[in-house]
């Protein structure tokens, strides 16, 4: 499979937090660095998501923002 996202990020599931529509997905990234997405709760059905399983986040944004106080 090929992708334009340039940013593919691959990691483990460390929990997967259904709701009645969107699924929160936590994951932990090589090094210890987590990572958080909310998906369909479909999707995430689909994707058979579960603690341990091996995911790629993929980023694809036209703007990053970073705020700071």
């Amino acid at each position: 499979m090929k992708i334009s996202a340039r940013n593919i990020l691959k990691g483990k599931v460390e929990e997967v937090k259904h709701g009645t529509v969107d699924t929160e997905v936590d994951g932990e990234l090589p090094g210890g660095a987590e990572i958080c997405s909310v998906i369909t709760k479909r999707s995430a059905e689909t994707l058979g998501l579960a603690k341990g399983k091996d995911v790629y986040a993929v980023i694809k944004a036209t703007n990053v923002m970073i705020m700071v106080d």
